[in-house]
């Protein structure tokens, strides 16, 4: 699985004109399945995405986690994080999870999340989505559970 996470302020997600998710202070997280995800990449997402240290201390260094300062998460699915561009111009996103096997661990991660205690809102799966974000920093990061403890 694939995810960016994004530090933020405020953000929120509008499925076909309506609000359907809105954070304050925390993170928004988008993520892609890739063909092969499984059960134990969606939980290094979860722990990552809950403990990494990414938030600002009273130093101003990231010393501070999700859990440290108390944030929400914004979780949207997107399967483009996996698609290749490599070949030709138009983007190959042979590598992207079949629909039904990306929505379970998209599920799995939001609940994850919530039975940890993590705040979360959600776009719709499958849907097309307009995201509006205060990126604080700005602070980016991409995880990828294959290059971590994942499968």
């Amino acid at each position: 699985m694939r995810a960016v996470i994004q530090r933020v302020t405020k953000a929120s997600v509008e499925v076909g004109g309506q609000t359907v998710g809105r954070i304050g202070d925390g993170l928004v997280v988008l993520v892609g399945v890739a063909k092969g995800d499984g059960e134990p990449d969606g939980r290094f997402l979860v722990e990552k995405i809950r403990t990494l240290r990414i938030f600002a201390d009273e130093q101003g260094k990231m010393n501070w986690s999700l859990v440290d300062i108390g944030g929400s998460v914004l979780l949207v699915s997107q399967f483009t994080l996996l698609g290749r561009t490599s070949d030709g111009r138009r983007p190959s996103f042979d590598d992207a999870a079949p629909p039904d096997l990306a929505q379970r661990l998209y599920e799995q991660v939001e609940t994850g999340l919530r039975a940890q205690g993590t705040p979360v809102e959600t776009g719709r799966f499958g849907a097309h989505m307009q995201l509006d974000l205060l990126n604080d920093g700005p602070v980016t990061f991409v995880l990828d559970s294959r290059q971590g403890s994942g499968t």
